[in-house]
């Protein structure tokens, strides 16, 4: 007997998402994107001057995206700002078989069943859910 293969187009497309944990102080931080881009690297932006203005460094530990490089902020920002953002994350990455991430897994998985068990019509009510979940767990301090 031969597998059946099939290509499944989505209606409304797919969307990106990313989680971004502190597992000492419970918070999280829920990213969606249409596309997986090196301008996803805004979020590192957004942890060093945001979120951290004062830290001197910052260590993520990220896995082997290719958009999880240092590099990417050059296509992201401007050289200067790109530049001033390069000097304060020392980014990990991930063993191939690492389990490091698990914290990240879980969460992921905690937000799909709460969140996305069902068809999202559309990114901004994917937004606005995905927000909503970050804000309760947020608040609640559920540690990971």
């Amino acid at each position: 007997m031969k597998p059946i293969w099939m290509k499944f187009q989505p209606e409304n497309g797919t969307a990106d998402i990313f989680m971004f944990i502190e597992p000492l102080t419970a918070h999280r931080h829920v990213s969606v994107t249409e596309r997986r881009a090196a301008s996803d690297s805004k979020e590192i932006r957004e942890l060093t001057e945001d979120r951290y203005p004062e830290a001197g460094l910052i260590r993520p530990v990220c896995d082997n995206l290719n958009t999880h490089k240092i590099g990417s902020l050059y296509e992201a920002f401007p050289p200067g700002q790109a530049r001033r953002i390069a000097k304060r994350p020392e980014i990990h990455h991930t063993p191939k078989h690492g389990s490091w991430l698990n914290i990240a897994e879980i969460e992921l998985s905690a937000l799909t069943v709460r969140c996305l068990t069902r068809r999202i019509p559309d990114t901004d009510t994917l937004h606005s859910e995905t927000k909503a979940w970050e804000r309760r767990r947020n608040e609640q301090q559920k540690k990971c």
